[in-house]
């Protein structure tokens, strides 16, 4: 009967140890969750303002001032513009539209 418990005990422990240790690696992993979690809403947030950088970067006014003083460009006049049309080949009826 003593050996019995004594099996009986040892097996409780190991069992008790299982839980401790599983438990543990739970906590860990959520914590680390946690960090990746809140890394990504960094990222989340570096994101938007590097949209709002590259969108204030390519505005055409800017672009324009940069153009007039720092390069000496000018606007050309009505008159010294002239706008060129490309024609577009017919298609024929076997011919597959590929997407430019």
């Amino acid at each position: 009967m003593t050996k019995l418990n004594l099996l009986l005990l040892a097996v409780l422990i190991a069992c008790a140890l299982s839980v401790v240790t599983s438990q543990h690696k739970a906590r860990k992993l959520f914590i680390e969750l946690q960090k990746e979690q809140k890394l990504s809403k960094q990222f989340d947030v570096e994101w938007g303002q590097l949209q709002l950088e590259q969108s204030t970067w390519a505005m055409h006014s800017r672009i324009e001032t940069i153009a007039q003083k720092q390069l000496g460009m000018q606007v050309a006049d009505g008159s010294r513009t002239q706008v060129v049309t490309v024609p577009v080949p017919a298609k024929s009826a076997g011919e597959k539209t590929v997407a430019q």
